[in-house]
C-alpha cells in the first residue's frame, strides 16, 4: 500500500502542498511545448503541401543555427548573418525543389519519404565538412536576446522565469500564429490548402507546385532557423538538436500530421505532461522519464486514436 501511495496519490499531495513548484514545472512545460510545437509545424506545413514526410527537417534545425554562428564567427555583424541565414534557407528549399522533389513527381511516398532521409545525411556530411562537429555557442546577446532570471513571490514560495524562456515563448508563439493566419487567409495558403487536396486538381486551375513546394520549405526553413536560435540560446547549437527535434513525431501524432492547431496542441501537451511526469513521477521510477515519456504517451495514442486529435479518420473500402 505504501507503494501504491507513493505512485499515485504522493505527486498529487505535493502539488496541492506547494503550488508554487506546480505553477513554475508548469512554466517550464509549456515553454518546451512551444518550441516542440514550432518544429511540428515544419513537418506538417511540408507534408500539407507536397505529402512529403520531411524527415530532414531536425537537421534543419541544427543547419541553420549553425549556419549562424558559422556566419558570425567568420566577422559578419549578427543582423547581417541572420539575414544570409535567411537567403541561405530559400537557396536550400530552391534546391530542395528542383533537386529532390521536381525529378520525383508522382513517385510513391516512400520513395518521397526516403529522398528526405537522403538529404538528412547531406546535411549532416555537409554541415560537419564547413561548420565542424564541436558544439557552438549561441549568439544570444548579440540577437538581443535577454538573459537573467525574474522571480516573483507567489503561491507561498518564489516562481523564477528565465528572461530567456519568456522571449522564446512569445517569439515561437508569435511565429506560429503568424503562420497560422497566412496559411489560413492569404492567397498562397489557399493556394496550398488546394495543393494539398488534390496535385491534380490545383495544376488544372493553374496553381505551380513548384513555387508552392519552394515556398512552404522556405518557411519550414524559417521554423527551423527560429528554432534552433531558442535551442541553442538553451544550450550549445550541436548536431545533438537533432535528437530534440525528434520529439516533433510524438507531437505531430497526438496532434494529427496535416493539423497546425494539432501541432500546437499536441506540443503543449507533450512539453507540459513530460515536466509533470518528470519532475512529480520521475523520482518514484528512477529518472530519466522526458527521455520516454512522449514516445509512450504517442503509442497510446496510436492504439486507440492514430489519426491524432485533429487528424481526420482515413476509411479504405477494400
Amino acid at each position: 500500500m505504501d507503494i501504491l501511495y507513493k505512485i499515485f496519490l504522493d505527486p498529487f499531495v505535493q502539488m496541492v502542498t506547494a503550488p508554487d513548484l506546480l505553477v513554475q514545472t508548469l512554466w517550464e512545460g509549456m515553454v518546451g511545448g512551444v518550441l516542440y510545437a514550432l518544429i511540428a509545424l515544419g513537418f506538417v506545413l511540408i507534408f500539407k503541401a507536397s505529402g512529403v514526410f520531411n524527415f530532414a527537417q531536425g537537421i534543419m534545425v541544427v543547419f541553420a543555427a549553425l549556419t549562424l554562428v558559422g556566419l558570425y564567427n567568420a566577422g559578419i555583424s549578427a543582423f547581417l548573418a541572420l539575414g544570409l541565414t535567411v537567403a541561405v534557407m530559400f537557396a536550400l528549399a530552391f534546391a530542395v525543389e528542383r533537386v529532390v522533389l521536381r525529378p520525383l513527381i508522382n513517385q510513391s511516398d516512400i520513395i518521397l519519404f526516403m529522398a528526405t532521409f537522403g538529404l538528412t545525411y547531406f546535411l549532416i556530411g555537409f554541415g560537419q565538412f564547413v561548420f565542424g562537429g564541436d558544439p557552438k555557442v549561441m549568439i544570444t546577446e548579440q540577437l538581443y536576446l535577454p538573459k537573467g532570471t525574474v522571480t516573483y513571490k507567489a503561491l507561498g514560495g518564489i516562481i523564477s522565469l528565465q528572461k530567456l524562456d519568456i522571449a522564446a515563448a512569445i517569439i515561437a508563439s508569435a511565429m506560429v500564429a503568424g503562420l497560422a493566419v497566412f496559411f489560413s487567409k492569404t492567397r498562397i495558403g489557399r493556394a496550398l490548402r488546394a495543393v494539398a487536396d488534390s496535385h491534380e486538381a490545383a495544376l488544372s486551375v493553374g496553381i505551380s507546385l513548384e513555387q508552392i513546394w519552394v515556398i512552404v520549405w522556405f518557411a519550414a526553413g524559417l521554423v527551423a532557423l527560429v528554432t534552433g536560435i531558442m535551442w541553442g540560446a538553451r544550450s550549445d547549437v550541436s548536431f545533438a538538436l537533432d535528437v530534440i527535434a525528434l520529439k516533433a513525431l510524438p507531437v505531430l501524432i497526438l496532434g494529427g500530421l496535416t493539423s497546425i492547431p494539432g501541432a500546437i496542441v499536441g506540443g503543449l501537451i507533450i512539453g507540459v505532461g513530460e515536466k509533470l511526469w518528470e519532475f512529480y513521477w520521475g523520482p518514484l521510477i528512477g529518472g530519466g522519464t522526458d527521455s520516454w515519456f512522449a514516445f509512450v504517451l504517442a503509442l497510446v495514442f496510436l492504439l486507440f486514436r492514430p489519426q491524432g486529435l485533429f487528424g481526420e479518420r482515413i476509411i479504405e473500402r477494400v
